[in-house]
């Protein structure tokens, strides 16, 4: 099958090359990122590493939506929670979108799926969550974190259904990419126990300007963790909403994740740091708005997310700090490359 990567930014890349690369297959990329278009252009395909090292250059096809005349039978959506409506708007006044086309994404936060049912039937979404951790360093300039096979994703029909044959097929192509996907049988609760992940190490990496190896340097991770699961997995309960991990299970999770990818920036630090909007209300923020419509205050999640734009609002006055782990990383990785 053909694939268009709607968004060609950490993950969008990640996706792509991956496919392009260990799949075989033909594999589009669609950005109105100009900097990220013509970056590509310029130096013939998008600049990937892994872990801060073997940095080369991939080939690949990059088009401004307005000049994409390809069919492809998946589009895989890659956008910024804030920026997906608009980009769903311009591409489909663009007439990318077509009625026979299947549509996959693993976008962080929760809304998006919603939002993406506007220009696709519900048969035809599939709905993913990804473990997969990927720096977007600047325009076509992507890092790959984690060991090779470390890669692992959910994926399940919007409908709730049995994978169709367009859809098992999308599982084949992922499985050769070696994205490590697994099949759910509902798409709620598989992407709810990301968002509750993200709810954890996203903001509280981000509010302290860390690494995720630093962030379990604390003796009180767990404690802290446990206090943000137990309120997520109270309000998601109450909404009837069943998440495919354990309180246990998340919690252990972020123990052995940070220590899988410790020293990557969570994509919400990312943003902040390059003065972005984060995308906290979209996670932590969406797991108190599940609450407070079920008569449950997550107390704790409310005040993370004023944390966290109180942090927005305070870049006005200084900059986020350099982290010197991050710079010691990336000076050795040049020493060896």
């Amino acid at each position: 099958m053909k694939y268009g990567i709607i968004g060609a930014g950490a993950m969008g890349y990640r996706y792509g090359v991956m496919l392009q690369e260990n799949a075989g297959v033909d594999v589009d990329f669609i950005d109105t990122w100009e900097p990220n278009v013509e970056q590509v252009r310029s130096q013939g395909g998008v600049s990937v590493a892994r872990d801060h090292e073997n940095r080369h250059i991939v080939p690949i096809n990059i088009f401004y939506p307005e000049e994409y005349t390809g069919h492809p039978d998946v589009w895989i959506v890659f956008k910024k929670q804030m920026q997906l409506a608009e980009e769903l708007e311009r591409d489909s006044k663009a007439g990318i979108f077509h009625d026979d086309q299947y549509v996959f994404s693993a976008m962080n936060g929760m809304g998006h799926f919603e939002k993406i049912a506007n220009y696709f039937p519900a048969d035809h979404i599939v709905c993913g969550s990804a473990m997969i951790a990927t720096r977007l360093d600047g325009p076509a300039n992507v890092d790959f974190m984690g060991a090779v096979d470390s890669e692992q994703m959910h994926m399940a029909r919007y409908n709730n259904a049995k994978p169709d044959e367009t859809v098992q097929a999308i599982f084949d192509d992922f499985t050769k990419a070696k994205l490590g996907p697994i099949f759910s049988d509902e798409w709620k609760g598989m992407c709810m126990s990301k968002v509750v992940f993200n709810a954890v190490t996203n903001t509280l990496c981000t509010m302290f300007e860390m690494q995720m190896g630093q962030f379990i340097e604390y003796d009180g991770v767990r404690e802290m963790s446990a206090q943000l699961f137990n309120e997520a997995f109270d309000a998601c309960e109450r909404a009837g909403i069943h998440l495919i991990e354990t309180r246990q299970q998340e919690t252990d999770s972020v123990i052995t994740v940070s220590k899988a990818y410790k020293y990557h920036y969570p994509s919400m630090y990312q943003d902040f740091s390059k003065g972005r909007p984060t995308e906290v209300d979209y996670i932590n923020g969406y797991i108190a708005k599940i609450g407070r419509e079920h008569d449950y205050v997550c107390r704790t999640h409310e005040f993370v997310v004023h944390e966290v734009h109180m942090a927005e609002m305070m870049r006005k006055y200084h900059k986020p700090a350099e982290n010197t782990a991050d710079a010691q990383t990336t000076e050795k990785a040049g020493a060896n490359a």
